[in-house]
C-alpha cells in the first residue's frame, strides 16, 4: 500500500457539498488530514466521526478532523470553500451576493493568517464573484485562487449528451466556458463522444436544446429538490481540481481563472480552460471562438462585471 502524502486539505462548510468533498478527499487519500470546518457547533465533528468510522469499513487511512476553530486549518495545502447559503427555488445566484460575500470575507481572513501558501478553490455561489472577492481579500497570486464551476457545468453537458446519444458518459467530453449561471457558454464544437464530434451525432436543434438545459442545470435540480441545490457533482468537481493540484496531474479543466488579456478580457474572473498543477493555474488555454461564442463570452463578461460592481456598491470589494 502506498503511503498517504503528508498533506492537509481543509473543506470550509459542512453542508452537503462540503461534507461530500471531505468524504471524497478522504476516500481518495489526497492528504493525511482532511479538516472540515463550520460555524455550527457539533456538525463538523459529527460528520468527521462518521467519516472516520466509514474508513474502518473502506480500509482508508486519511483522518477527518471536524472543527469550529480556524486555527485547526492552519498549514493547509489546499482549501475547498463551500460555505455560504445555497439557492432555493426562485432565487438567483446573484441574490446571494451580500450574505455569501460576508462569509467569504471572514474565511479569507483566517486562510491568509494561517495558510499563506495554500491554493484556494472556491465553490460558493455566485461563483465568479465569490472567487473575485476571495482573491481580493487574500492578496494571493491569482494562480492560487480559482473557482469550481466549469467542471460541474461541463459534467452536466456530458450527461445530457450521453443520454441523447445513448453512449457511455465515460466516453463523453464537453466544454463549458463563461460565468457559472444563465449566461454560461456551452461549446458544442469542442464536445466529443470518444473523439467523434457531437455535431456529427446529434441534430443541431437537439444540441442547442442540450446547451440550454445545461445553462439551467442547477436550477433544474433546485426545482426538483425544493429545499436545496446540487451537492454530489459540485463536490466531485472541486475534489477533481484539488487532486490535479496536489498530485501535479496537470489536467486541462474548465475553471474560473483571473484573465489578463486571454480571450480579450482583462482583470476578470471567468470560466476558461486551464491546466491545473502544483502551482495552481499553470496556464490558461485559449481556444478559437466562433463569432457566436465570442458574442456569448462578451455577454457573460458583462453579467460578471455587473455583479462585481454591485459588490463594490455594497462595500464588500
Amino acid at each position: 500500500m502506498n503511503a498517504i502524502p503528508q498533506r492537509k486539505i481543509t473543506v470550509v462548510g459542512a453542508g452537503f457539498v462540503g461534507s461530500t468533498c471531505a468524504q471524497l478527499a478522504a476516500s481518495k487519500e489526497l492528504a493525511r488530514e482532511v479538516v472540515l470546518i463550520d460555524i455550527l457547533e457539533g456538525r463538523p465533528q459529527g460528520i468527521a466521526l462518521d467519516l472516520n468510522q466509514m474508513a474502518a469499513v473502506e480500509g482508508t487511512g486519511a483522518r477527518v478532523i471536524g472543527t469550529n476553530d480556524p486555527a485547526d486549518t492552519w498549514g493547509s495545502d489546499v482549501f475547498i470553500v463551500t460555505a455560504g447559503r445555497p439557492r432555493t427555488p426562485g432565487m438567483s445566484r446573484s441574490d446571494l451576493l451580500e450574505v455569501n460575500g460576508r462569509v467569504i470575507s471572514a474565511v479569507a481572513e483566517y486562510i491568509r493568517a494561517g495558510s499563506p501558501d495554500a491554493t484556494v478553490i472556491v465553490v460558493t455561489n455566485p461563483l465568479d464573484i465569490m472567487v473575485t472577492l476571495m482573491r481580493a481579500k487574500l492578496g494571493f497570486p491569482a494562480k492560487r485562487v480559482v473557482g469550481m464551476a466549469g467542471v460541474l457545468d461541463s459534467a452536466r453537458f456530458c450527461w445530457f449528451i450521453a443520454e441523447e446519444t445513448g453512449a457511455s458518459v465515460q466516453d463523453v467530453n464537453a466544454m463549458v466556458l463563461g460565468a457559472h449561471g444563465d449566461s454560461m457558454v456551452p461549446m458544442p464544437q469542442y464536445c466529443t463522444v470518444n473523439g467523434v464530434s457531437v455535431l456529427d451525432l446529434v441534430p443541431a436543434a437537439k444540441v442547442d436544446a442540450m446547451a440550454d438545459r445545461t445553462r439551467g442545470g442547477g436550477g433544474e435540480i433546485v426545482k426538483l429538490l425544493k429545499t436545496g441545490s446540487a451537492w454530489y457533482a459540485p463536490a466531485a468537481g472541486a475534489v477533481a481540481m484539488a487532486a490535479s493540484i496536489l498530485n501535479d496531474q496537470r489536467r486541462l479543466l474548465p475553471c474560473a481563472c483571473l484573465l489578463n488579456g486571454e480571450f480579450g478580457f482583462e482583470g476578470l474572473y471567468m470560466g476558461v480552460p486551464a491546466v491545473l498543477g502544483s502551482n495552481g493555474v499553470e496556464r490558461i488555454v485559449e481556444l478559437p471562438l466562433s463569432a457566436e461564442s465570442r458574442a456569448q463570452m462578451q455577454k457573460t463578461a458583462g453579467a460578471i462585471q455587473a455583479d462585481v460592481d454591485t459588490l463594490r456598491d455594497m462595500g464588500l470589494l
